[in-house]
């Protein structure tokens, strides 16, 4: 599919997914060549009407010119005449006609070959018409450029595919929420962070999975959490969360930046708490999606961004009241025991099916309003909210980077979020049926 098409399926996704029938057009596209009927069997698997729309218009970007013209045209014959309209609009685009169909044969009128035309004698009777055989042209077929059709030709794999994400629970989401920080960690208290508590446990409570909270905990305990949700079956499950909000600090590593501090004041480092739930220390979710959200400074330094042009920005204040989640002037290795360091090295395989989701860039301080929480949080948990039915967590993500990186502390601070995706698969989450 042409780029032109992809982004108009792109644009008008959440539309398709909301209304698309797909059960009505399966057929067209089998019947079309667009689809093939493992791909229709593929779609009819999926338990909702929304998730077999949505692996539709997935599978769909991925096929060749004539897919955009086809399904359009299967829209019409099926009577979903608005969904038709509004991919053919195209937001002003001209897009091509739909496939063309054989014209109906048409005779042609040929004259008696013993007949003499005779101008001058009136009289005579009038030629007679013999019907033949119709003519029919040949429809000359579109080209596709080389690489369109070695892409049509190529086995369908299994790269671009979704995670399976229906079972019920979806998986366990632990939270560690670090609020009252001991004296001699020489940390502040994080006030607001309960705000970010309760709006991710209530998010992922509405996202199908089993939340545990877990409040003011040491360095030890945040690995012994870790090393309890490890150890638990997820067999029954099909992914597994991890919100950790927090100061935070550097740390050397040699996968994922960052670590976290206990209450205590020692930091754990983010790459083992990823460790504790790769392929080898829980066999369990093999192959499943297991998802970090960071919300604690990579560091201790500020970022005052650069300037740009006036219609590029969307300036929006930060609170009253903005605290870092930082501890100035920190040592990246103050936090890393030589055991814990060589415990990662030695069992860390390469991190598949993992998404590390940080709410600041490593090395910079991530803010948080003391009144409406962490800019990073407040600002995924309306994301989530608004786009979940429709959008992948990839691309809910950069929608939450772009809103807060719109925001400033005090009028001069920045914030940019980030993420290590070793994702293999798109992820949807599935919302509970309202």
């Amino acid at each position: 599919m042409d780029t032109k098409h992809r982004l108009i399926l792109q644009r008008h996704r959440r539309n398709l997914v909301t209304a698309l029938n797909p059960a009505d057009i399966c057929d067209g596209l089998l019947s079309k060549g667009i689809f093939t009927q493992d791909m229709i069997e593929e779609i009819q698997n999926k338990p909702t009407r929304r998730d077999k729309a949505r692996q539709l218009v997935t599978d769909l970007e991925m096929r060749g010119n004539q897919a955009f013209p086809a399904f359009v045209e299967c829209l019409r014959e099926t009577g979903q005449h608005d969904l038709a309209e509004l991919l053919q609009s195209g937001d002003g685009a001209h897009l091509p006609l739909p496939i063309p169909v054989q014209p109906s044969p048409i005779p042609l009128p040929v004259q008696d070959p013993t007949y003499t035309e005779k101008p001058d004698r009136p009289d005579l009777t009038p030629p007679v018409v013999l019907p033949l055989r119709p003519v029919v042209l040949p429809v000359p077929k579109p080209i596709s450029p080389p690489s369109e059709r070695m892409r049509q030709n190529r086995p369908r794999r299994d790269s671009i595919q979704c995670y399976k994400m229906d079972a019920r629970p979806c998986g366990i989401c632990l939270i560690i929420n670090n609020v009252d920080f001991e004296p001699a960690s020489e940390l502040k208290d994080r006030k607001g962070s309960n705000i970010d508590c309760d709006k991710m446990e209530k998010r992922f409570k509405a996202l199908n999975f089993e939340v545990i909270v877990k409040r003011n905990l040491k360095n030890k305990y945040i690995k012994h959490e870790m090393s309890s949700l490890a150890k638990r079956d997820h067999s029954a499950y099909d992914c597994c969360v991890v919100i950790i909000l927090s100061h935070g600090t550097e740390a050397t590593h040699n996968r994922f930046p960052g670590a976290v501090h206990g209450v205590d004041g020692p930091a754990v480092p983010v790459q083992i708490i990823t460790n504790y739930l790769n392929g080898q220390n829980c066999p369990s979710l093999q192959g499943k999606p297991k998802l970090f959200f960071i919300q604690a400074c990579g560091g201790g330094e500020k970022d005052t961004g650069f300037e740009v042009s006036p219609d590029e920005a969307e300036p929006s204040l930060g609170g009253i009241d903005d605290q870092m989640d930082a501890i100035p002037m920190s040592s990246s290795s103050d936090s890393l025991s030589t055991s814990d360091e060589l415990d990662a090295r030695a069992t860390l395989p390469t991190p598949s099916d993992i998404l590390v989701s940080y709410s600041t860039f490593p090395g910079y301080v991530s803010w948080r309003d003391t009144q409406a929480g962490s800019w990073y949080v407040e600002n995924l948990d309306l994301v989530l909210e608004e786009n979940v039915a429709t959008d992948d967590l990839v691309t809910m993500l950069m929608m939450v980077n772009n809103a807060v990186s719109q925001i400033s502390a005090k009028g001069l601070y920045k914030q940019m979020p980030g993420s290590f995706n070793f994702l293999r698969k798109l992820l949807y989450f599935q919302p509970s049926q309202s």
